[in-house]
């Protein structure tokens, strides 16, 4: 099992920045990949940004160049940094661990953090 807790959420101004964490902890050590979704009422859910163990990451195209995913191994913790926040950035930012075990894939959940960008 893995824990994820995430923080870091809020209200900001467009333009504004806000840096995400995502804590995790339990049975670590075959983690594959971690990432940020996000959710909007009456959308799907979409892959923000992933940074596999390795360090490789990759972004939606909507934050490509305005949002960084990185993680502090040591601290157990990924990172979503968010700069020129947009309105339409709002949304259920939720963090999400992947791992494969005996060729089976699980997946991991936070329960979210809010971000609301007003214009």
């Amino acid at each position: 099992q893995v824990q994820l807790a995430e923080s870091g959420g809020g209200l900001v101004q467009a333009g504004g920045s806000l840096r995400l964490s995502c804590a995790y902890s339990g049975v670590i050590f075959n983690i594959n990949a971690m990432a940020w979704y996000r959710q909007t009422p009456g959308k799907q859910r979409e892959l923000v940004a992933a940074i596999t163990g390795g360090g490789s990451t990759n972004y939606a195209d909507s934050v490509k160049g305005r949002f960084t995913i990185y993680r502090d191994n040591a601290k157990n913790t990924v990172y979503l940094q968010m700069n020129s926040l947009k309105p339409e950035d709002t949304a259920l930012y939720s963090c999400n661990a992947a791992k494969v075990v005996a060729g089976v894939p699980y997946y991991y959940w936070g329960q979210g953090t809010q971000v609301t960008v007003s214009s």
